[in-house]
């Protein structure tokens, strides 16, 4: 009786290690990112997989984006063991992904009743949220998870973005500092962090403060343009245009090279300022002369309360102005469907307060336009 007891024990325990190695060699393939192999070896072998195993094919299928097998896979595990939290995760962010955020609300769930504890299953749930614009409940699962062992980085990252859609800046810029001090400086997601930070402590008039954090960007990461452009407008408004002067040419050469793209593919701002209740937004194109054409170089956009563009008044390249020795460049302004131009020219060397000078002087009419004429379609 005892000899059959053993034989017994024995029969049962060969599929047990058989399981055991099979759930080893799949999880080797998945930690060497051997997917492909992982689910050619073992996609078509799901009756004999372990909850565990069939929990790794289905991650797989996740990171080649198979979504409809990964669903699969992860559903076959839950039968198999409805207490696995990775597996209602795993779920969960494939159903983000298919737009499918209330079921994945209820995978996220389940897997924070069985691991209350793992900061990432908060931070997906805050997505659900987010992306069915339920931005207090967002949030609220954003912050649960930033108070778990070991917070994803996402977490940090999502709070002020709520804040900031919410228009409640103070708080915004208050946790976009705490994920400064959180996220690892080895993601795009601190660069970005970084780059809000500096916008609105420049928005706010803090140019001390935003300067360092934008060069700590171009330290970080050189080719990020919009960083060159940002600190110009901090120097612009320190007056100290000697040091946006590599700057700006970092911009053209990068504007030779082809590297710049969508709103800084044609020009750049280089300054902000506030004339009665308007913002002016100076903006430099990278044109350049001489030439036989007439552009426009620099441009200052006047907005109304609600950010619309107004009118703008600019400098115009006349090769015409130019051959007559009265200037590289003359001020215009275009308003409506009529073209003002005004008798002041300017050279490549020009002084900017002096140009800044003559456009307010035009903003409150104390110059009258030499010539006017109607533009044509």
């Amino acid at each position: 009786m005892k000899i059959s007891f053993t034989i017994l024990i024995c029969l049962f325990a060969i599929p047990i290690l058989a399981q055991d190695q099979i759930e080893s060699e799949i999880k080797t393939l998945l930690e060497t990112k051997n997917y492909d192999k992982l689910i050619s070896q073992y996609g078509s072998k799901a009756n004999e997989l372990s909850a565990q195993s069939l929990y790794y094919l289905a991650y797989a299928y996740f990171i080649k984006e198979n979504d409809n097998n990964c669903l699969k896979f992860a559903d076959l595990s839950l039968a198999k063991d409805s207490t696995q939290p990775e597996s209602y995760f795993l779920k969960g962010q494939t159903l983000n992904y298919l737009g499918r955020f209330e079921e994945a609300i209820k995978c996220f769930q389940s897997a924070i009743r069985l691991n209350p504890a793992k900061g990432g299953f908060y931070s997906a749930m805050g997505d659900s949220y987010y992306n069915l614009k339920n931005s207090e409940l967002a949030l609220a699962a954003y912050q649960k998870a930033t108070e778990q062992i070991n917070p994803p980085d996402r977490a940090f990252y999502m709070i002020p973005q709520i804040y900031s859609h919410r228009n409640e800046t103070s708080k915004a810029l208050d946790a976009f500092y705490l994920a400064k001090s959180k996220i690892s400086k080895e993601t795009d997601s601190y660069i970005t962090v970084l780059y809000n930070i500096g916008l609105i402590e420049s928005l706010n008039g803090n140019y001390d403060k935003s300067e360092p954090i934008f060069l700590e960007i171009l330290h970080l990461a050189p080719g990020d343009y919009q960083s060159y452009a940002k600190l110009i407008q901090v120097y612009y408004h320190r007056r100290e245009y000697d040091k946006a002067k590599p700057y700006k040419e970092k911009l053209y050469e990068a504007k030779k090279n082809g590297l710049l793209k969508d709103n800084l593919a044609d020009m750049f701002c280089f300054d902000q300022f506030k004339w009665n209740d308007k913002l002016i937004q100076a903006f430099e194109r990278y044109e350049e002369g001489p030439k036989s054409t007439i552009f426009n170089k620099h441009l200052f956009y006047v907005l109304s309360a609600d950010n619309k563009i107004e009118y703008r008044i600019q400098t115009e390249y006349s090769p015409f102005i130019a051959e007559r020795g009265e200037g590289k460049y003359i001020l215009c302004m275009s308003k409506g469907d009529m073209h003002y131009t005004f008798r002041i020219g300017f050279d490549d060397n020009f002084k900017y307060d002096d140009l800044k000078a003559a456009v307010v002087d035009v903003l409150e009419s104390r110059i009258k336009p030499a010539a006017a004429s109607k533009r044509t379609n």
